[in-house]
């Protein structure tokens, strides 16, 4: 997937699925996001143009952080698609398209969009683009799987200028809720993210500053002072 490699200047418009995010992602209390799969599956004409137009651009003419925040909200979007054409279904892994060799059943091997010309599916998209090519483990707070112990759907579209920022306040808000890392009587349960993508965080050693950089400074304490005594993971649907 290499030839997918950003090197341009060029940018892309985001507008259509920003408005679809604000209509339909809805945020609780605890700054956990929640998907209005039903008002996505009325609204499906308006999300498929987006990705339509997605699939019309080269990614190779943008830039880096362009490129980042164009292949995120391609799987976020086509995710959405996915989900909302199934809904009401209680899990993603529900969906069997093609399974995932990580994931067990689900849709994450199905060839589902084509960009310049190459037929994709959503774990190409993850695997041998986003972290293959950018190398950022930010990034896996900007993917969402549709599930409950995923970081969230951002309630606005990722774009080259806030990717940045926004990657930044999905790990705020991931880290300092209990579904990506919980401390009970000094022991920590993380997201199995955190195990299944451990050395792109820099090794299961570096976890824990890794969390300090994000956590509250109550958290951060919590952290500190505990160890990991294990991994853990929701596949609930993260609907409303």
């Amino acid at each position: 997937m290499s030839g997918f490699r950003p090197k341009g200047n060029a940018k892309v418009d985001h507008a259509a699925y920003n408005t679809l995010l604000k209509a339909h992602v809805k945020p609780d209390a605890e700054r956990y996001n929640r998907v209005d799969y039903r008002g996505v599956k009325s609204n499906l004409p308006a999300l498929r143009s987006y990705i339509s137009a997605l699939q019309a651009v080269d990614p190779t003419s943008l830039s880096r952080n362009e490129a980042h925040a164009y292949w995120i909200n391609l799987y976020n979007a086509k995710t959405l698609e996915v989900v909302a054409e199934a809904f009401p279904v209680t899990s993603i892994k529900k969906i069997n398209l093609g399974g995932s060799f990580l994931f067990g059943a689900g849709p994450w091997t199905a060839k589902l969009v084509t960009i310049n010309g190459t037929e994709l599916s959503l774990d190409e998209i993850e695997h041998e683009i986003v972290r293959a090519l950018l190398r950022d483990p930010m990034s896996h707070y900007g993917l969402n799987c549709a599930s409950y112990s995923c970081p969230n759907l951002a309630t606005s579209a990722f774009t080259g200028a806030n990717v940045d920022a926004l990657l930044r306040q999905n790990a705020i808000d991931y880290i300092n809720h209990p579904r990506g890392v919980s401390v009970v009587k000094g022991r920590i349960t993380a997201s199995r993210i955190y195990s299944w993508y451990a050395g792109d965080f820099g090794g299961k050693g570096k976890l824990k500053h890794h969390w300090s950089l994000f956590a509250n400074p109550h958290k951060a304490a919590d952290i500190a002072a505990a160890s990991i005594s294990g991994y853990d993971y929701d596949w609930s649907i993260n609907a409303v």
